[in-house]
């Protein structure tokens, strides 16, 4: 099911974008930006890593997962689409949470299209009005279009779906309605048609085979936190960070096998929120350690020795220079 508005006008290319190819647009190919929008745990980086077709970002069942914005870029024959994931809009109740909710307001004021995650397992509530509301401004306002997306409709049945689809119509005026689902891969293809259709006119801003243009040290941040995230209790998510220190090849390794050593800092605001991490005698970080390895060779194509430590920054959230020190 797809409703859809008027098509964009079509925009000229004269600056340079970060990794412009510099190749002549195809006739009708588009190219541009596309940011994901949504309350906590709405299903944007899950449906970011199927739309781009390889992980990009990190999922996780617990809310507040996403910290920093990831470009993913998605390339098909007609269009580039090149996707922001952004942190989950909510009420703040720390100086990150001001701090990254500023980061997803900056982010809407640059790209071309927004997508509005609204999860179809959850009925319509406050936090997706105060959502709606902001961005019925934009749209308005600043000519963004804006296409209501239903995410994890494989969880749902069809009629559950058909009020679910109801509601998102009555929320707001979008640009176009598109139920998916990012685990069973049904629509996906679709989701990236529709927002490709409301890029500008523009030859390929990342040349072909770009995915992301996350440096490595971030990914791997993120690939850490993942693993950490996952099966811990609900207030960790908001007190955990990770930093990459260190990224060095092992010296006198064969040119056929190399091996690099990965020196990882997780930071959590209080010593039982660090035990919780390690776990008893270790196994829970040694299990973190194995699960993000995995992801971490996947990521760079080569064997990892991943060192981590757990430490402990007392109310970083809260505290400017910390934050500053943590990469927000």
């Amino acid at each position: 099911m797809v409703t859809e508005g008027s098509e964009p006008e079509e925009r000229a290319s004269d600056g340079a974008a970060p990794g412009v190819t510099g190749a002549a647009a195809p006739s009708g190919y588009r190219a541009g930006f596309a940011c994901l929008v949504g309350r906590p745990n709405a299903g944007k980086s899950t449906l970011t890593n199927a739309l781009v077709g390889q992980k990009v970002a990190i999922t996780s069942s617990r809310p507040q997962t996403t910290r920093h914005t990831i470009r993913g870029v998605a390339t098909t024959e007609r269009a580039q689409l090149i996707l922001v994931d952004t942190p989950g809009l909510h009420k703040p109740r720390t100086l990150l949470g001001e701090r990254l909710n500023d980061l997803v307001r900056e982010t809407l004021l640059q790209v071309d299209v927004i997508g509005f995650c609204l999860p179809a397992d959850q009925r319509v509530g406050p936090g997706d009005t105060f959502i709606a509301k902001d961005l019925a401004e934009l749209r308005t306002v600043r000519r963004r279009p804006v296409v209501a997306l239903a995410t994890k409709t494989d969880l749902v049945g069809r009629g559950r779906l058909a009020e679910h689809l109801i509601a998102v119509d009555r929320l707001g005026d979008w640009d176009a309605i598109v139920p998916v689902s990012a685990v069973s891969g049904e629509q996906v293809d679709e989701v990236r048609q529709v927002l490709s259709s409301f890029l500008p006119a523009s030859p390929q801003l990342y040349p072909e085979g770009v995915l992301t243009d996350e440096p490595e040290a971030v990914m791997i941040a993120e690939l850490v936190r993942e693993a950490a995230l996952e099966g811990v209790r609900d207030e960790l998510p908001h007190s955990l960070a990770v930093v990459v220190e260190e990224m060095v090849q092992r010296a006198g390794r064969p040119a056929d096998n190399p091996l690099l050593d990965v020196r990882v800092d997780v930071y959590v605001e209080r010593p039982s929120q660090k035990a919780i991490v390690i776990g008893r005698r270790g196994s829970r970080l040694r299990e973190v350690g194995t699960n993000a390895r995995r992801g971490i060779e996947a990521l760079l194509g080569q064997r990892v020795f991943l060192d981590l430590h757990v430490k402990v920054a007392k109310d970083w959230q809260r505290d400017p220079k910390q934050l500053q020190r943590l990469g927000f």
